[in-house]
C-alpha cells in the first residue's frame, strides 16, 4: 500500500491510525495558526484541561467549546492535567496529591484543587473527541512503595472519572459519547503496571494510555512497560503513547500496536532551531537512521542555499532556504518559529503516513470511531 503525502484524508472528515497530535496546550499550537497546521496534514491537536481551566475558569465564556474557541475543524484530544502533577507539583514542591485530587499552588500563591470529577466535566465541556482520565503520575525514581501509592490513586480516580463521565453523558443525553482513556501508571515495576492495567480494563474504557516516564534507568525507552500494557489491553482498545514523540520511539510503539501519540517535541524543537529531515528520497522507517536532526545553531547553515529537505512539500521547503531560516533565527524574527514549526509538523505527518503505509494499518476513523 502506498500513500500520496499530498492527498491524505482531510482533517475533521476522517483520519487514519496511527496518528500524531501536536500539543495545543492553551488552545494554540505555538507559532502557527490552524491553517498552517492543517496544511501540514496534521488532523488533530491536544489541549490541556488544567491550563485552560487556570486561564478561563469553569467556562470558556462565549465559546461553546474549545474547538469553537480556537476555530479548529479537526479532531481534538483533551489531556486531564495528570502530567502537571509531575511538572508542577513533584518537580517544584508546590502543592500536593491527596485522595480528593491534585492541589496546585501557582507561583503567585493561587491554589487550585483539581479533582477527577472536575477534570472530566471540563473535558466534556471542551468538546474533545477523546478524553483522558486524571491519573497520579508515578515519579521516575519512585520506590516500589511510592509507585504502588500512585497506582492505587490512579485506579481510584479512574473509577470516579468513569462514574462522572457516565453521569454527565446520561444527563446531557449524548447520542455519541467521546472516547475515554484510562492511564496506566506503575513506573518500572511490571507487576504494578499489570495491576493498574487490569483494574482499568475491569472499570471499562475505550483504550489505555502509557503513563509515567517512558525512559528506563539505562536511559533508553522503556519497551518492557509498553509491552505490558499491550498484553493486558483488549483487542478493540486504543493504545495511546502519552507524551511519546521521538520518531524512533513512535515507530517502535506502533510495531507493538500503539496508534495515538502526542508530544511537544516537534514544535519545541522548531523553536530551538532543530529540524527533522528524512535521510532518503523515499524514506522507510524500517531502516536504521531513517531521519536526521539539523541544528541551525551551527553557523554553517547560513551558507546553505538549499531547502531543509528537497523532497519535502511543506511551505518552508517549497519557498525558502536553510540559509534564510538560519538568518531569521539569528536576527530573532518570529517568522523563524513559524517556518520551522510548519516543517517539523509536516515531517511528523509524513512519518505517520509512512508508518501506516509500511505496516498496512490504515484503519480509517472519524471522531475516534473505528471504521
Amino acid at each position: 500500500m502506498t500513500e500520496n503525502f499530498s492527498t491524505e484524508s482531510k482533517p475533521g472528515l476522517g483520519q487514519k491510525l496511527p496518528a500524531f497530535f501536536p500539543d495545543a496546550t492553551q488552545a494554540v499550537v505555538r507559532s502557527v495558526d490552524n491553517q498552517d497546521v492543517l496544511n501540514t496534514g496534521i488532523g488533530g491537536v491536544l489541549v490541556n484541561t488544567y491550563h485552560l481551566y487556570r486561564h478561563f475558569g469553569p467556562t470558556l465564556g462565549p465559546f461553546k467549546d474549545a474547538k469553537e474557541l480556537m476555530n479548529w475543524p479537526g479532531s481534538m484530544i483533551s489531556d486531564s492535567g495528570g502530567f502537571q502533577i509531575m511538572s508542577l507539583i513533584q518537580k517544584t514542591g508546590r502543592g500536593k496529591v491527596t485522595e480528593k485530587g491534585a492541589h496546585f499552588i501557582a507561583e503567585n500563591g493561587t491554589k487550585t484543587i483539581f479533582t477527577p470529577e472536575l477534570s472530566i466535566k471540563l473535558q466534556l465541556d471542551y468538546g474533545a473527541d477523546l478524553l483522558v482520565v486524571l491519573d497520579d503520575f508515578t515519579p521516575a525514581m519512585a520506590t516500589k512503595k511510592k509507585a504502588a501509592e500512585t497506582v492505587n490513586q490512579t485506579i481510584n480516580w479512574a473509577e470516579r472519572s468513569k462514574h462522572e463521565f457516565e453521569k454527565i453523558c446520561q444527563k446531557r443525553k449524548l447520542k455519541t459519547k467521546p472516547k475515554l482513556i484510562g492511564v496506566v501508571q506503575g513506573g518500572r515495576f511490571q507487576d504494578l503496571r499489570q495491576e493498574c492495567a487490569q483494574a482499568l480494563v475491569k472499570i471499562g474504557f475505550d483504550g489505555l494510555g502509557y503513563g509515567g516516564w517512558p525512559i528506563n534507568r539505562r536511559g533508553t525507552f522503556d519497551y518492557e512497560s509498553a509491552k505490558m500494557i499491550v498484553k493486558i489491553a483488549p483487542p478493540n482498545y486504543y493504545l495511546y503513547g502519552l507524551g511519546i514523540g521521538k520518531p524512533e520511539d513512535i515507530v517502535g510503539c506502533t510495531k507493538l500496536g500503539y496508534n495515538i501519540f502526542d508530544c511537544v517535541l516537534p514544535t519545541r524543537d522548531a523553536r530551538h532551531k532543530r529540524l527533522y529531515v528524512f535521510s532518503d528520497k523515499k524514506p522507510s522507517v524500517s531502516k536504521k537512521g531513517f531521519y536526521l536532526n539539523l541544528d541551525l545553531n551551527k553557523k554553517k547553515f547560513l551558507q546553505e542555499n538549499v531547502p531543509a529537505d528537497k523532497h519535502c512539500d511543506c511551505h518552508f521547503c517549497q519557498n525558502y532556504s536553510l540559509g534564510y531560516l538560519a538568518h531569521l533565527f539569528q536576527i530573532k524574527d518570529p517568522l523563524a518559529f513559524r517556518l520551522a514549526t510548519i516543517h517539523n509538523l509536516r515531517f511528523y505527518a509524513r512519518l505517520m503516513a509512512i508508518i501506516r503505509s509500511e505496516q498496512r494499518t490504515a484503519n480509517v476513523f472519524s471522531g475516534f470511531q473505528r471504521g
